[in-house]
C-alpha cells in the first residue's frame, strides 16, 4: 500500500492480459495446460484464472497486434483519488472500455502506456465475467 497525499492505492485482484485474437488459444493453452493454472470462469472472449492470490484474466481482443497487460489499483474513495491523481497530470481513459453501470471506478493509463483500473472497495473484488 502506497499512501500519497492521503489517497491510500492498493493492488487489485484482477490483472487483465489482453491478446491478438491469433495469439488468444496457444496463451490460454500455455496458462491452463503448460503452466497448470486453475481455471475460474471462461466465456468465448474470456477466461480467468487463479494466479496466486490475483485473478489472472486473457481476453481475447481483435483489434490488438500485440498482448497488453491492464492492471487494477484500489482506493478507499475514487473521487479524491481521482482529483489526486488529475493534479499529477494523469488523465482518465474511459473509452478504452465499458464499465458496468453504477462501477465505483474508472480506466487511466501510466506514462508507459499501461492502463489501470481504478476501483473503489466495492468493486474491488475479483472480477467475473
Amino acid at each position: 500500500m502506497t499512501q500519497a497525499d492521503n489517497v491510500d492505492f492498493r493492488a487489485g485482484q484482477n490483472i487483465a492480459m489482453k491478446v491478438p485474437a491469433h495469439e488468444f488459444d496457444e496463451t490460454v493453452r500455455f496458462y491452463r495446460d503448460v503452466v497448470g493454472l486453475e481455471q475460474l470462469q471462461s466465456t468465448e472472449s474470456s477466461i480467468a484464472f487463479h494466479f496466486g492470490r490475483i485473478s489472472l484474466w486473457i481476453d481475447r481482443c481483435p483489434q490488438l497486434s500485440r498482448a497488453e497487460v491492464w492492471l487494477q489499483m484500489v482506493v478507499e474513495s475514487p473521487g479524491p483519488a481521482e482529483d489526486y491523481l488529475k493534479s499529477h497530470d494523469v488523465v482518465r481513459c474511459d473509452d478504452i472500455g465499458p464499465l458496468p453501470d453504477g462501477f465505483d471506478g474508472y480506466w487511466i493509463m501510466n506514462p508507459a502506456g499501461i492502463v489501470h483500473l481504478v476501483t473503489g472497495p466495492k468493486d474491488a473484488e475479483p472480477m467475473t465475467a
